[in-house]
């Protein structure tokens, strides 16, 4: 038996190690550094129904223990994605690839889920009513229930494939969005996107990035996302996947402990592009140091 296999929404995963969307483009570089195959999965660029030229620049700043971005979705579109990203992945991974996804409205959501669900790579369709730097679509849908909601019936009316609804963390109560997204049919959840956040520069007394906030990421949040995932854990019985600042084999560990089914690595990506292998490479040493046999076991144990 595979001591680091998963089964993510009926999907068998080698080892739960995932590289975040944003964090990973559609792989190209990365498949010029190692062979992608080592993956459990990975979370292409976040994709929306037309192509989008993201947020003016600066949009990328500095923290202590992490960093903020503000890149406001940039990616080429749907249509372009699947003439011309997919074909190029298929050749550098060969597994079951989560397509992450985003929207200004729920007819956007569907239609580029729609269109995404036919293509026979896709394992999972991960949906991004998260992020923190657009402005009239992402995050809007993830910080009221009802909207999260119907996003997700929307979703699944289109579409066959495992949906995963990514969430934020900007809310009063992520458990409460998670069970609005369960009740609604979604297969699974993803958590948590960045920490809106901000820094201002001591010389120009303006904000650093143009877009005055970003989305913190890396180590400094891996605690905020442990709380999350163990508060979303006690509320659905949906699978989890458990991110934000995650950069170690034993951050793995303590977010499945936490009760998250899979995991995914974002800002460390960005520090180091050896991140992920680092990763699952480390796991098997640190699992024999705390007496796991298989990672199957972990999910969900710290609650008893």
């Amino acid at each position: 038996m595979n001591r680091l296999g998963v089964s993510l929404c009926g999907i068998e995963l080698d080892n739960p190690v995932i590289p975040a969307s944003g964090t990973f483009g559609y792989g190209k570089e990365f498949s010029e550094l190692y062979d992608l195959d080592i993956l459990g999965s990975l979370s292409f660029k976040g994709t929306t129904l037309y192509a989008r030229d993201g947020n003016p620049l600066p949009r990328i700043a500095e923290a202590p223990c992490g960093m903020l971005n503000a890149v406001g979705l940039q990616n080429p579109g749907v249509e372009a994605v699947i003439a011309e990203e997919l074909p190029l992945l298929r050749s550098r991974f060969h597994k079951p690839l989560m397509a992450n996804v985003s929207g200004f409205s729920v007819e956007d959501y569907a239609r580029t889920c729609a269109m995404l669900d036919r293509e026979e790579q896709i394992g999972w369709l991960e949906v991004n009513i998260s992020c923190p730097n657009v402005h009239g679509g992402g995050m809007s849908f993830g910080t009221d229930p009802k909207q999260a909601a119907a996003v997700t019936r929307a979703v699944k009316a289109v579409t066959k494939k495992p949906v995963l609804m990514k969430l934020t963390p900007n809310v009063t109560d992520i458990a409460e969005i998670a069970l609005a997204c369960e009740e609604a049919g979604a297969d699974g959840l993803s958590l948590i996107n960045t920490v809106t956040a901000m820094r201002i520069d001591l010389r120009t007394r303006r904000p650093v990035l143009a877009n005055t906030t970003g989305g913190l990421s890396g180590p400094a949040v891996f605690p905020i996302a442990l709380r999350a995932v163990w508060q979303v854990y006690n509320a659905v019985r949906i699978p989890i996947v458990g991110l934000g600042g995650i950069s170690r084999a034993e951050d793995v560990i303590e977010m499945m402990l936490a009760g998250a089914t899979a995991v995914e690595v974002g800002a460390a990506n960005l520090r180091d592009p050896f991140a992920c292998p680092k990763i699952i490479n480390a796991l098997p040493e640190v699992m024999d140091r705390y007496g796991i046999q298989n990672l199957r076991e972990l999910t969900g144990a710290a609650h008893g």
